[in-house]
């Protein structure tokens, strides 16, 4: 019999208001672009609040997004965040396994709360573990230009972190500790969850956990220190408490202080991590572990799918975007450990990767990060052939 396995996540979860075919280079959002570190200006694939942006801009957000969009109103919403959706994909892809995925956070008694608890209830997510704040619901304004990129596409975030405010490791009881994968998504996010990372990492290394961190632009720290190194938690240990670091090339770049892949990657090996994954883009993925909870894997690199980047190419009129593309390489990966935990196997790195590759792709082909099945085992089926396809991919190489 197959063991249970549980997953509990903490990290951003938020609406994510979506306008899309914004181009970057127009001119009518050149005035809003960043001129300098942390100004609170507009950057392709950097995150800002919106307060700052407002005072940088001298204008409400709602103006700004009229101006370069055209429109009043976002083309759609969905569930966004770096940990709930990849939680969510995580849970579609184990429908089958004897698995629990659990996702705690905060969100705000509002309009964005009541659309948030509707979508993510189309989900097999437990969002039991959810408080309700007088704060605002998380949100995300998200302007995506397909065509940046040389077609890859990007986008542009404003945030407002309302209700993650009220968000504490108090919140994180017993039953988040008990599970078999604690996850920590986006925590820049959720500032006294990110503040305090190194303490909530030790308790779950301490309860025997594996420790999953993927990170998000950390606009908090950037605009404190343009120009210094940003923190992961209380101090550079929280690192060695991580099974497994996931971050993109920017992010990676700012958190290590480094300027290339290979010198970010040195700086998490030289703080113990035990396992890393770097993407960036349409670019391959650096990965790396030591071998102490995964199996030993030297600096390497995967490549992306060539399957998604035809496909892409022969339609050009996809009605996709890449929101959501990280998070849900995330959720493949998570889905990965679950399978080969449950066949008590040391943890595949490349295997994991594959699944994640392959999620990550798949994500290019609709709005928004969470994909929305109208039968369980929909998207988990979709997926299983890009997975396959990529596993001839790097076998033949």
């Amino acid at each position: 019999m197959l063991r249970k396995i549980r997953i509990a996540g903490t990290g951003c979860a938020l609406i994510d208001n979506l306008f899309n075919n914004v181009r970057f280079h127009d001119k009518e959002i050149q005035p809003y672009l960043s001129k300098n570190a942390g100004d609170g200006g507009l950057s392709p694939g950097k995150l800002v609040f919106t307060n700052e942006f407002e005072k940088f801009a001298g204008k409400t957000v709602e103006e700004v997004l009229f101006e370069v969009s055209g429109r009043k109103a976002p083309d759609t919403y969905n569930i966004g965040g770096p940990c709930i959706v990849a939680l969510i994909h995580a849970a579609q892809l184990t429908y089958h396994l004897q698995t629990e995925v659990l996702f705690y956070g905060a969100m705000g008694n509002d309009v964005n709360g009541k659309n948030l608890r509707r979508l993510i209830s189309k989900t097999p997510l437990d969002i039991n573990n959810f408080a309700i704040t007088s704060n605002t619901t998380p949100y995300t304004n998200v302007i995506s230009d397909p065509d940046f990129a040389e077609g890859h596409g990007e986008r542009i975030f404003i945030n407002n972190i309302g209700a993650a405010w009220d968000f504490t490791p108090e919140h994180l009881d017993e039953s988040f500790f008990a599970a078999d994968i604690c996850v920590f998504g986006g925590t820049a996010l959720v500032p006294n969850i990110h503040d305090h990372l190194q303490e909530v990492l030790f308790h779950a290394k301490e309860c025997g956990r594996f420790t999953v961190v993927n990170t998000v632009y950390d606009f908090r720290n950037e605009q404190r220190n343009p120009h210094k190194q940003w923190p992961m938690g209380e101090n550079d240990h929280s690192y060695e408490l991580i099974d497994l670091l996931i971050t993109d090339y920017e992010e990676a770049i700012r958190l290590s202080g480094k300027s290339t892949i290979e010198g970010a990657m040195e700086f998490f090996i030289d703080k113990k991590t035990e396992a890393v994954i770097i993407t960036h883009g349409a670019n391959p993925i650096t990965i790396y572990s030591s071998g102490r909870s995964m199996k030993t894997l030297p600096v390497g690199q995967l490549p992306v799918s060539e399957r998604v980047k035809n496909e892409l190419k022969m339609n050009p009129d996809n009605t996709g975007d890449t929101t959501g593309c990280g998070d849900n390489f995330v959720g493949g990966i998570l889905a990965s450990f679950v399978t080969q935990m449950q066949n008590e196997q040391k943890p595949d790195l490349i295997e994991a990767c594959a699944w994640g590759v392959a999620s990550g792709g798949f994500a290019c082909f609709y709005l928004g990060g969470t994909y929305f099945e109208k039968t369980l085992g929909e998207k988990s089926e979709k997926i299983k052939a890009y997975y396959q396809d990529y596993m001839n991919q790097i076998k033949n190489k």
